[in-house]
């Protein structure tokens, strides 16, 4: 937890300190040695254990949890993901993450009838054994919640898992603690912010085995949340709807794309098949620390690093831009290992020199 709760570190940065150090203990005590890559020494601490453990206190006397990573109550599809929260916090039953799951997700302001089919929609996707993940937003969100209650839904939620928001919400909410489960990434009691929805909705098309979409206008958070099921490798299912309601377009344009046109749960059931019934593969342990020990303390493992750390970091930054850069292309180029490469690029990082951006791109700031 205080690991993952430093400011600076972000989930892939997260996994890159584990497999370079093996362990949180190790990678906290190497985070202010990092960060003196900073052009200002910009410092960087972890959050002291004492906050930490009052903040589990807090969830445990709301009768939650935490479950990190690589751990058996851990979403086993969330894990395959490259950019898995590190940690979660849950409230209710825990045991329905272990199932498979399906994103609903729509419009805010849906219409009388979208609100009625994906509730509908939720319910048999529900008596077939799948559980409902979604994001507690009025709307498409709410009915799926709602379908679902009886059988199984998950609410991800952007703020911390204490927060309701929004408040009209509150009696779903209480709903969802006592049947369902909410999740979230963010520490307890932080308000939801704008950018921190994003993070939300690459959680919820993680968990799940394909989102599907029922109402979207042409620019909208359902359709953020479905390009992330793409880029996850999840199916993508859309609910098709009048061309004269902008709340349809972003639907329409998925159906234009190749999502499955969806009208019954049928639809959702006959496309996934038996992922339905059989669990995702169980998560791929980090590699051993040793494999990727090169950087600051010289090479191992047949390695041929530089003579000298600077000659690596002036190579690497010689050819990083404000235009995002392909990390293979930088080994390539630099003909460095690529656990090189990634050492070095988790100390730019930490020093706020480097940024990541999806399909393992990276760019100076």
């Amino acid at each position: 937890m205080r690991l993952s709760r430093t400011d600076g570190i972000g989930p892939i940065g997260f996994y890159a300190m584990l497999r370079r150090f093996g362990s949180a203990r190790a990678a906290l005590e190497a985070v202010p040695k990092l960060a003196r890559r900073g052009e200002h020494g910009r410092p960087l601490a972890a959050i002291p254990r004492a906050a930490a453990e009052t903040e589990l206190a807090a969830l445990h006397r709301l009768g939650g949890q935490l479950v990190c990573w690589g751990e058996p109550g851990y979403p086993e599809a969330l894990a395959q993901t490259e950019d898995a929260p590190p940690v979660l916090s849950l409230l209710g039953d825990g045991e329905l993450l272990r199932r498979p799951m399906l994103a609903v997700v729509g419009a805010r302001n849906a219409s009388g009838n979208g609100r009625r089919l994906a509730r509908e929609l939720a319910a048999a996707l529900a008596e077939a054994g799948l559980v409902v993940v979604s994001g507690l937003a009025r709307g498409i969100d709410a009915a799926a919640h709602l379908g679902a209650l009886d059988r199984g839904t998950a609410a991800v939620v952007a703020g911390g898992v204490d927060v309701v928001y929004p408040e009209e919400n509150r009696g779903l909410y209480d709903a969802l603690r006592r049947q369902g489960v909410i999740v979230a990434e963010m520490p307890l009691g932080s308000e939801p912010q704008a950018r921190h929805f994003p993070r939300r909705n690459r959680i919820i098309s993680g968990m799940a085995l394909g989102v599907l979409v029922v109402e979207a206008a042409a620019r909208s958070g359902s359709l953020i949340t479905a390009r992330y099921a793409l880029d996850q490798g999840r199916e993508v299912f859309a609910v098709p709807g009048s061309p004269l309601d902008p709340r349809s377009r972003g639907a329409n344009d998925l159906l234009r794309r190749g999502a499955t046109l969806t009208e019954t749960a049928e639809d959702v059931l006959a496309q996934l098949g038996p992922l339905v019934r059989e669990p995702p593969p169980r998560p791929v342990p980090l590699p051993a620390a040793n494999e990727v020990r090169w950087g600051l303390d010289g090479g191992v493992g047949g390695s041929s690093p530089p003579a000298d750390d600077e000659d690596a970091l002036a190579m690497i930054l010689e050819r990083l831009g404000p235009t995002p850069v392909a990390i293979d292309e930088l080994v390539r180029q630099c003909q460095l290992t690529a656990s090189a490469v990634a050492t070095l690029l988790l100390e730019l990082e930490l020093a706020g020199r480097v940024e990541r951006h999806p399909g393992n791109l990276v760019s100076l700031r």
